[in-house]
Protein backbone atom coordinates (compact mmCIF):
# COMPACT_ATOMS: atom_id res chain seq x y z
CA UNK A 1 0.00 0.00 0.00
CA UNK A 2 1.49 3.16 -1.23
CA UNK A 3 2.24 6.20 1.89
CA UNK A 4 -0.55 8.23 0.00
CA UNK A 5 -3.25 5.58 0.33
CA UNK A 6 -2.41 4.84 3.60
CA UNK A 7 -2.71 8.57 4.75
CA UNK A 8 -5.74 8.66 3.43
CA UNK A 9 -7.39 5.76 5.39
CA UNK A 10 -5.73 7.58 8.32
CA UNK A 11 -7.78 10.50 7.38
CA UNK A 12 -11.01 8.73 6.78
CA UNK A 13 -10.66 6.66 10.02
CA UNK A 14 -10.05 10.24 11.66
CA UNK A 15 -13.51 11.66 10.80
CA UNK A 16 -14.80 8.86 11.30
CA UNK A 17 -13.61 9.71 15.10
CA UNK A 18 -15.02 12.56 14.70
CA UNK A 19 -18.57 11.61 14.10
CA UNK A 20 -18.70 10.44 10.78
CA UNK A 21 -20.15 7.38 8.25
CA UNK A 22 -17.75 6.22 6.12
CA UNK A 23 -19.21 5.83 2.41
CA UNK A 24 -18.20 4.56 -0.67
CA UNK A 25 -20.00 5.69 -3.74
CA UNK A 26 -19.51 3.75 -7.06
CA UNK A 27 -16.77 4.90 -9.16
CA UNK A 28 -19.23 5.38 -12.39
CA UNK A 29 -21.53 7.86 -12.13
CA UNK A 30 -24.56 8.31 -13.95
CA UNK A 31 -23.91 11.53 -16.73
CA UNK A 32 -26.76 12.87 -16.84
CA UNK A 33 -27.64 14.40 -13.58
CA UNK A 34 -23.55 15.60 -14.25
CA UNK A 35 -24.60 17.37 -17.18
CA UNK A 36 -27.90 18.64 -16.09
CA UNK A 37 -25.85 20.45 -13.11
CA UNK A 38 -22.74 21.25 -15.13
CA UNK A 39 -23.92 21.48 -18.24
CA UNK A 40 -21.87 20.17 -21.40
CA UNK A 41 -18.51 21.82 -20.14
CA UNK A 42 -18.29 19.05 -17.82
CA UNK A 43 -17.22 16.94 -20.67
CA UNK A 44 -14.16 18.90 -21.14
CA UNK A 45 -13.08 17.63 -17.43
CA UNK A 46 -14.62 14.01 -17.03
CA UNK A 47 -13.80 10.75 -18.06
CA UNK A 48 -17.43 9.44 -20.27
CA UNK A 49 -18.52 6.29 -21.34
CA UNK A 50 -21.19 4.55 -22.19
CA UNK A 51 -23.13 1.13 -22.60
CA UNK A 52 -26.99 -0.13 -23.83
CA UNK A 53 -27.79 -1.17 -20.53
CA UNK A 54 -26.79 2.04 -18.23
CA UNK A 55 -26.23 4.88 -21.07
CA UNK A 56 -23.87 7.39 -20.60
CA UNK A 57 -21.41 6.89 -17.66
CA UNK A 58 -18.82 9.54 -15.98
CA UNK A 59 -15.50 8.51 -13.81
CA UNK A 60 -16.83 10.14 -10.54
CA UNK A 61 -15.00 14.28 -10.97
CA UNK A 62 -15.72 14.35 -6.86
CA UNK A 63 -17.43 12.50 -4.34
CA UNK A 64 -19.75 15.64 -3.24
CA UNK A 65 -22.52 14.90 -5.69
CA UNK A 66 -23.32 11.18 -5.00
CA UNK A 67 -23.23 11.70 -1.50
CA UNK A 68 -25.54 14.64 -1.89
CA UNK A 69 -28.00 12.12 -3.88
CA UNK A 70 -27.52 9.35 -1.35
CA UNK A 71 -28.20 11.56 1.72
CA UNK A 72 -31.31 13.47 0.07
CA UNK A 73 -32.55 9.99 -0.65
CA UNK A 74 -32.69 8.17 2.72
CA UNK A 75 -29.91 10.16 4.87
CA UNK A 76 -31.21 10.82 8.81
CA UNK A 77 -30.70 14.48 10.06
CA UNK A 78 -28.07 15.65 11.15
CA UNK A 79 -25.20 13.84 9.50
CA UNK A 80 -21.92 13.81 8.42
CA UNK A 81 -20.02 11.28 6.12
CA UNK A 82 -16.63 10.50 4.91
CA UNK A 83 -15.11 8.73 2.24
CA UNK A 84 -11.31 8.49 0.88
CA UNK A 85 -10.89 7.06 -2.76
CA UNK A 86 -9.85 7.98 -6.37
CA UNK A 87 -11.37 10.70 -8.42
CA UNK A 88 -10.44 11.42 -12.19
CA UNK A 89 -10.43 14.68 -14.36
CA UNK A 90 -9.31 15.59 -17.84
CA UNK A 91 -5.78 17.19 -18.04
CA UNK A 92 -6.05 18.50 -21.54
CA UNK A 93 -4.18 21.60 -21.44
CA UNK A 94 -1.50 20.69 -18.39
CA UNK A 95 -0.30 17.11 -19.01
CA UNK A 96 1.73 17.28 -15.81
CA UNK A 97 -1.26 17.35 -13.42
CA UNK A 98 -2.52 14.01 -12.13
CA UNK A 99 -5.87 12.85 -13.95
CA UNK A 100 -6.26 9.98 -11.41
CA UNK A 101 -5.84 11.05 -8.16
CA UNK A 102 -6.94 10.31 -4.24
CA UNK A 103 -9.47 12.23 -1.95
CA UNK A 104 -10.92 11.96 1.40
CA UNK A 105 -13.46 13.80 2.36
CA UNK A 106 -15.76 15.47 5.63
CA UNK A 107 -19.69 16.19 4.81
CA UNK A 108 -21.50 17.92 7.07
CA UNK A 109 -25.88 18.35 6.63
CA UNK A 110 -27.27 19.84 9.51
CA UNK A 111 -29.94 22.43 9.83
CA UNK A 112 -29.57 23.47 12.92
CA UNK A 113 -26.46 26.53 13.11
CA UNK A 114 -24.82 26.58 9.10
CA UNK A 115 -22.43 29.02 10.72
CA UNK A 116 -21.00 26.46 13.18
CA UNK A 117 -20.75 23.95 11.08
CA UNK A 118 -18.50 25.54 8.92
CA UNK A 119 -16.25 26.34 11.47
CA UNK A 120 -16.50 22.14 12.32
CA UNK A 121 -15.35 21.64 8.36
CA UNK A 122 -12.95 24.25 7.88
CA UNK A 123 -11.25 23.70 11.62
CA UNK A 124 -10.83 19.76 10.76
CA UNK A 125 -9.16 20.25 7.77
CA UNK A 126 -7.07 23.19 9.20
CA UNK A 127 -6.28 20.23 11.62
CA UNK A 128 -5.91 17.51 9.46
CA UNK A 129 -3.09 19.31 7.23
CA UNK A 130 -1.07 20.99 10.15
CA UNK A 131 1.89 19.25 9.33
CA UNK A 132 2.56 21.49 7.14
CA UNK A 133 2.85 25.46 7.08
CA UNK A 134 0.04 25.89 4.60
CA UNK A 135 -1.89 29.20 3.69
CA UNK A 136 -5.38 29.43 4.52
CA UNK A 137 -7.81 31.46 2.30
CA UNK A 138 -11.20 31.86 2.70
CA UNK A 139 -13.99 33.46 1.19
CA UNK A 140 -17.80 33.62 0.63
CA UNK A 141 -19.72 33.06 -3.17
CA UNK A 142 -22.83 33.89 -1.22
CA UNK A 143 -22.11 37.97 -0.49
CA UNK A 144 -21.36 38.25 -4.31
CA UNK A 145 -24.87 36.20 -5.23
CA UNK A 146 -26.45 38.61 -3.57
CA UNK A 147 -24.95 41.96 -4.72
CA UNK A 148 -26.00 40.42 -8.02
CA UNK A 149 -29.65 39.59 -6.67
CA UNK A 150 -30.02 43.62 -5.59
CA UNK A 151 -29.10 45.10 -9.07
CA UNK A 152 -31.06 47.51 -10.10
CA UNK A 153 -31.65 45.53 -13.53
CA UNK A 154 -34.04 42.76 -15.07
CA UNK A 155 -34.42 39.11 -13.92
CA UNK A 156 -32.67 38.33 -17.07
CA UNK A 157 -29.37 39.92 -17.03
CA UNK A 158 -29.07 38.66 -13.39
CA UNK A 159 -29.36 34.96 -14.27
CA UNK A 160 -26.61 35.29 -16.78
CA UNK A 161 -24.92 37.01 -14.20
CA UNK A 162 -25.55 34.61 -11.43
CA UNK A 163 -24.64 31.70 -14.25
CA UNK A 164 -21.79 32.87 -15.07
CA UNK A 165 -20.22 33.81 -11.28
CA UNK A 166 -17.54 31.08 -11.57
CA UNK A 167 -16.19 32.03 -14.81
CA UNK A 168 -14.51 35.76 -13.88
CA UNK A 169 -13.89 36.90 -17.49
CA UNK A 170 -17.12 36.06 -18.54
CA UNK A 171 -18.81 37.69 -15.65
CA UNK A 172 -16.72 40.69 -16.11
CA UNK A 173 -17.85 40.60 -20.03
CA UNK A 174 -21.40 40.80 -18.68
CA UNK A 175 -20.89 43.41 -16.30
CA UNK A 176 -19.11 45.67 -18.70
CA UNK A 177 -21.99 44.75 -21.02
CA UNK A 178 -24.64 45.80 -18.74
CA UNK A 179 -23.27 48.63 -17.60
CA UNK A 180 -22.26 50.42 -21.43
CA UNK A 181 -18.90 50.27 -20.26
CA UNK A 182 -18.32 48.32 -23.93
CA UNK A 183 -19.86 48.49 -27.13
CA UNK A 184 -22.27 45.93 -28.32
CA UNK A 185 -20.60 43.44 -30.75
CA UNK A 186 -20.83 44.58 -34.31
CA UNK A 187 -22.48 41.42 -35.04
CA UNK A 188 -25.26 42.00 -32.59
CA UNK A 189 -25.94 45.34 -33.22
CA UNK A 190 -26.57 44.45 -37.13
CA UNK A 191 -29.02 41.99 -35.93
CA UNK A 192 -30.77 44.30 -34.20
CA UNK A 193 -30.90 46.74 -36.64
CA UNK A 194 -31.98 43.93 -39.03
CA UNK A 195 -28.80 44.33 -41.25
CA UNK A 196 -28.21 40.86 -41.31
CA UNK A 197 -29.78 38.49 -44.59
CA UNK A 198 -29.37 35.19 -45.08
CA UNK A 199 -30.31 32.97 -48.10
CA UNK A 200 -28.96 29.64 -46.62
CA UNK A 201 -31.34 26.94 -45.58
CA UNK A 202 -32.35 26.32 -41.38
CA UNK A 203 -30.02 23.76 -40.18
CA UNK A 204 -29.05 23.06 -36.71
CA UNK A 205 -31.02 21.99 -33.76
CA UNK A 206 -32.87 25.27 -32.98
CA UNK A 207 -36.33 25.52 -34.43
CA UNK A 208 -37.57 29.06 -36.47
CA UNK A 209 -39.30 29.66 -33.64
CA UNK A 210 -36.37 29.38 -31.07
CA UNK A 211 -34.32 31.22 -33.29
CA UNK A 212 -37.15 34.00 -33.11
CA UNK A 213 -37.35 33.73 -29.28
CA UNK A 214 -34.02 34.50 -28.88
CA UNK A 215 -33.99 37.61 -31.16
CA UNK A 216 -36.61 38.93 -29.28
CA UNK A 217 -34.98 38.26 -26.00
CA UNK A 218 -31.99 40.37 -27.71
CA UNK A 219 -34.43 42.97 -28.58
CA UNK A 220 -35.70 43.45 -24.85
CA UNK A 221 -32.07 42.98 -23.76
CA UNK A 222 -30.97 46.02 -25.67
CA UNK A 223 -33.68 48.40 -24.34
CA UNK A 224 -32.65 47.64 -20.73
CA UNK A 225 -31.13 50.90 -19.13
CA UNK A 226 -27.49 50.40 -18.51
CA UNK A 227 -26.38 49.36 -14.84
CA UNK A 228 -25.45 52.87 -12.98
CA UNK A 229 -21.85 53.85 -12.13
CA UNK A 230 -22.65 53.77 -8.37
CA UNK A 231 -23.48 50.30 -8.99
CA UNK A 232 -20.54 48.99 -10.97
CA UNK A 233 -18.30 50.72 -8.41
CA UNK A 234 -19.89 48.91 -5.46
CA UNK A 235 -19.81 46.25 -7.10
CA UNK A 236 -15.76 46.54 -7.99
CA UNK A 237 -15.26 47.40 -4.70
CA UNK A 238 -16.80 44.23 -3.37
CA UNK A 239 -15.00 42.19 -5.87
CA UNK A 240 -11.62 43.72 -4.74
CA UNK A 241 -12.18 43.19 -1.08
CA UNK A 242 -8.98 40.75 -0.28
CA UNK A 243 -7.26 41.51 3.75
CA UNK A 244 -7.90 39.49 7.19
CA UNK A 245 -11.39 38.53 8.04
CA UNK A 246 -11.65 41.49 10.62
CA UNK A 247 -10.70 44.22 8.14
CA UNK A 248 -12.37 42.63 5.06
CA UNK A 249 -15.80 42.39 7.53
CA UNK A 250 -15.24 46.13 8.14
CA UNK A 251 -15.22 46.74 4.70
CA UNK A 252 -18.42 44.67 3.52
CA UNK A 253 -20.22 46.15 6.37
CA UNK A 254 -19.32 49.59 4.86
CA UNK A 255 -20.37 48.28 1.18
CA UNK A 256 -23.71 47.16 2.57
CA UNK A 257 -24.56 51.04 2.70
CA UNK A 258 -24.64 50.96 -1.26
CA UNK A 259 -25.07 47.57 -1.38
CA UNK A 260 -27.91 46.52 1.09
CA UNK A 261 -28.90 42.85 -0.44
CA UNK A 262 -25.34 41.61 0.78
CA UNK A 263 -26.15 42.75 4.44
CA UNK A 264 -27.86 38.88 5.59
CA UNK A 265 -24.70 37.51 4.15
CA UNK A 266 -22.05 39.51 5.57
CA UNK A 267 -23.94 39.15 9.00
CA UNK A 268 -23.49 35.50 8.33
CA UNK A 269 -19.92 36.07 7.58
CA UNK A 270 -20.02 37.80 11.01
CA UNK A 271 -21.77 34.65 12.26
CA UNK A 272 -19.05 32.67 11.20
CA UNK A 273 -16.12 34.51 12.40
CA UNK A 274 -17.34 33.87 16.02
CA UNK A 275 -17.64 30.05 15.58
CA UNK A 276 -14.24 29.57 13.76
CA UNK A 277 -12.71 31.64 16.85
CA UNK A 278 -14.65 29.46 19.14
CA UNK A 279 -12.36 26.61 17.80
CA UNK A 280 -9.56 28.08 18.16
CA UNK A 281 -8.80 29.56 14.63
CA UNK A 282 -6.96 32.39 14.35
CA UNK A 283 -9.17 34.71 12.90
CA UNK A 284 -7.41 37.87 12.77
CA UNK A 285 -4.71 36.58 10.17
CA UNK A 286 -7.18 34.53 8.51
CA UNK A 287 -7.48 35.48 5.00
CA UNK A 288 -10.81 36.42 2.98
CA UNK A 289 -11.04 37.26 -0.99
CA UNK A 290 -14.81 38.22 -2.04
CA UNK A 291 -13.47 36.50 -5.23
CA UNK A 292 -12.38 33.61 -3.69
CA UNK A 293 -13.45 30.22 -4.71
CA UNK A 294 -15.11 31.13 -8.45
CA UNK A 295 -13.33 29.20 -10.45
CA UNK A 296 -14.22 26.05 -7.97
CA UNK A 297 -16.75 23.37 -8.65
CA UNK A 298 -20.11 25.31 -9.25
CA UNK A 299 -22.23 23.92 -6.60
CA UNK A 300 -20.17 26.19 -3.85
CA UNK A 301 -23.18 29.09 -2.74
CA UNK A 302 -21.61 30.26 0.34
CA UNK A 303 -18.63 30.03 2.47
CA UNK A 304 -15.16 28.41 0.35
CA UNK A 305 -11.93 27.51 1.85
CA UNK A 306 -8.48 26.02 0.57
CA UNK A 307 -5.22 25.58 1.99
CA UNK A 308 -2.22 26.28 -0.21
CA UNK A 309 1.17 25.10 -0.49
CA UNK A 310 3.12 28.89 -0.71
CA UNK A 311 6.75 26.85 -1.41
CA UNK A 312 4.99 25.53 -4.40
CA UNK A 313 2.65 27.95 -6.53
CA UNK A 314 2.27 25.23 -9.09
CA UNK A 315 0.22 22.77 -7.16
CA UNK A 316 -3.59 22.80 -6.76
CA UNK A 317 -4.60 23.38 -2.93
CA UNK A 318 -3.90 20.55 -0.65
CA UNK A 319 -7.36 20.86 0.72
CA UNK A 320 -10.31 22.66 -0.30
CA UNK A 321 -14.01 23.00 0.35
CA UNK A 322 -17.16 24.74 0.81
CA UNK A 323 -20.89 25.24 1.24
CA UNK A 324 -23.69 24.20 -0.96
CA UNK A 325 -26.66 24.43 -0.15
CA UNK A 326 -28.46 24.91 -3.26
CA UNK A 327 -26.78 21.65 -4.44
CA UNK A 328 -29.39 19.50 -1.95
CA UNK A 329 -32.12 21.56 -3.08
CA UNK A 330 -31.06 20.69 -6.65
CA UNK A 331 -31.03 17.10 -5.83
CA UNK A 332 -33.45 16.78 -3.05
CA UNK A 333 -36.77 16.44 -4.91
CA UNK A 334 -38.75 19.17 -2.35
CA UNK A 335 -36.32 18.65 0.13
CA UNK A 336 -33.25 20.49 1.13
CA UNK A 337 -30.90 20.75 3.85
CA UNK A 338 -28.35 23.20 5.11
CA UNK A 339 -24.43 21.41 3.28
CA UNK A 340 -20.74 21.96 3.87
CA UNK A 341 -17.83 19.87 3.50
CA UNK A 342 -14.53 19.42 2.59
CA UNK A 343 -11.37 17.15 0.47
CA UNK A 344 -7.93 16.82 0.93
CA UNK A 345 -5.43 15.45 -1.54
CA UNK A 346 -3.51 13.03 0.81
CA UNK A 347 -1.02 12.39 -2.58
CA UNK A 348 0.17 15.88 -2.27
CA UNK A 349 0.18 16.41 1.48
CA UNK A 350 2.59 13.08 1.76
CA UNK A 351 4.94 14.52 -1.13
CA UNK A 352 5.04 18.14 0.69
CA UNK A 353 5.80 16.24 3.96
CA UNK A 354 9.18 14.50 2.37
CA UNK A 355 9.80 17.72 0.72
CA UNK A 356 13.93 18.78 2.47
Amino acid sequence: MTQARQRAYALRDSFVAAGAQAVEPPILQPADLLLDLYGEDIRARAYVTSDALRGEQMLRPDFTVPVVQMHMANGAEPARYTYAGEVFRRQEEDPDRANEFLQVGYEVFDRTDPAAADAEVFALIADAVSTLSLRAATGDIGVLMAAVDGLDTSERRKAALRRHIWRPRRFRALLDRFSGRSEMPETRANLLANKLTSTAPLTGLRSQSEIDARIAALHADSAEPPLSGAQMDSLDALLNVRETLPFALAQMHTLCVDLPAIRPAVKRIDARAEALSARGVDVDNLEFEASFGRTSMEYYDGFVFGFYAEQRPDLPPIASGGRYDALTRRLGAGQEIPAVGAVIRPGLLVGLEAMP
